[in-house]
């Protein structure tokens, strides 16, 4: 294809230079976690070639060192292709193939990046390979922690708030009484389930596509190679990996991170829940909610002076809005798998390595907010008192309508339930404070015993 001028001090090649020539799009660069994995793979590879023979030992140290500190973050400058490229990602195979080439290059030794450090491999088995180890790590290592952090929190405050009575709402509007905790215990629950779809999805993400090479038949590598490598990424990272059953649905579909991608949105959907409840229960501090203080984290306002706002909540919904968004690119880009090979590969890696970030991100600062916000207890205790709603309780007594009646005129006269119940009801006022009793009502729906 003619010459290419490389700069002297890059550790990249021909290749990447022409890519970097082609490929002005945007300032969007693969994700770190897509290098280590990349890295990791390379130097699987590597020794497996050496242990079958198909390598020299010499180019196989040297290789497996250079790419040992990729993966470890050396050299980080050295990968500047487009996420928006050729979408095989064969552009950044190929980038992070000459920087090793180059690494483990000298006087004396010749690496090439094709013939060396690419043996047994094509882009096309390497990078969806790639895809896979990157989330899975990000799960393992950033996400699950940041969602059991969120969980604890969660737990603390529903062992700490099991008999503070409040408002149930439905519509936003006024229902019949729960605890704190058992409101809380609903975000508890979702984030557990959340946790549970991830982990069952991992079960998937973690088969690897290596072995397939250029349209799933492993041509120009042996049988076995692609299980070796597993086996060696394995023990890198332990996470439990093993060759996909079926290559050409490996290369050729991007059915396992679009599945993860959907996990995610749902995640997102249960921090969007949270959030919001958040900045509900803590609205006011005067005309709104006022049921809860969140922990003031900064000014809310350059104009209005002792104005503060629900900073980390509002930071967590732009956080699963942009999740959303990212599904909707994973989603369109799964779907173009055309033959043998998706060909949106690398925004697919890009935009499910950033849910996967920032979701753990929010769920560290929303674990914080949880564990930090203080609860006003009178504000609950008045609302409560006049919530026209407790009359409920009253149907199976004297029936709908005579409550109904008790419910509006109490309204009306801005006047608590119990007193009006005294005057428009022959019951005894120490049955009715029975019958109305917040906690009691609370209880119907207390958690089974053990």
């Amino acid at each position: 294809m003619g010459t290419v001028e490389v700069p002297a001090d890059a550790l990249y090649q021909a290749q990447t230079q022409r890519a970097l020539d082609n490929f002005k799009i945007s300032s969007l660069r693969l994700p770190a976690g897509m290098i280590r994995a990349l890295a990791l793979i390379k130097q699987a590879a590597c020794e497996v070639n050496v242990e079958l023979g198909k390598l020299d030992a010499e180019r196989g140290a040297k290789i497996a060192a250079a790419a040992a500190s990729i993966a470890a973050g050396a050299h980080a400058d050295q990968f500047p292709v487009d996420v928006f490229q050729t979408g095989s990602g064969t552009s950044s195979n190929m980038n992070i193939n000459e920087v090793i080439a180059t690494l483990a290059s000298s006087e004396e030794l010749a690496v090439d990046p094709n013939d060396h450090v690419n043996m047994g491999q094509s882009s096309n088995d390497v990078f969806p390979t790639a895809i896979h180890v990157a989330a899975g790590l990000g799960i393992h290592e950033q996400l699950l922690p940041a969602m059991q952090e969120l969980e604890s929190a969660l737990a603390r405050r529903i062992e700490q708030h099991r008999d503070t009575i409040k408002t149930g709402r439905t519509h936003l509007m006024d229902a019949m009484p729960i605890s704190l905790a058992q409101e809380i215990s609903a975000w508890a629950s979702q984030i557990k389930n959340d946790r549970y779809r991830l982990q069952t999805g991992l079960t998937r993400l973690q088969q690897l596509a290596i072995g397939g090479t250029a349209v799933g038949t492993g041509v120009n590598t042996s049988g076995d190679f692609g299980a070796r490598v597993c086996a060696k990424l394995q023990a890198a990272t332990g996470m439990r990996l093993v060759q996909m059953e079926n290559l050409f649905e490996g290369l050729s579909t991007q059915n396992t991170a679009l599945e993860i991608s959907g996990h995610l949105r749902v995640l997102a959907s249960s921090l969007t829940k949270i959030s919001n409840d958040l900045r509900w229960m803590n609205s006011g501090p005067l005309t709104g909610l006022g049921e809860i203080r969140l922990k003031p984290l900064q000014p809310g306002s350059s104009i209005m002076p002792a104005k503060v706002n629900p900073v980390i909540p509002e930071a967590v919904l732009m956080v699963a809005a942009q999740v959303n968004g990212n599904d909707a690119t994973i989603t369109h880009a799964a779907q173009s798998g055309n033959f043998q090979l998706n060909v949106m590969l690398p925004v697919i890696a890009y935009n499910l390595l950033q849910s996967i970030e920032i979701l753990a991100n929010a769920s560290h600062h929303l674990a914080a907010t949880i564990d930090d916000f203080s609860v006003n207890r009178e504000t609950m205790a008045q609302n409560l008192a006049r919530n026209p709603i407790l009359v409920t309780a009253l149907n199976p007594v004297i029936g709908y309508r005579k409550a109904a009646e008790i419910a509006k005129r109490a309204l009306e006269q801005n006047r608590p339930i119990l007193e009006l119940a005294v005057e428009m009801t022959d019951i005894d006022e120490s049955r009715l404070k029975e019958l109305l009793d917040p906690g009691r009502l609370a209880g119907y729906h207390r958690e089974k015993p053990e």
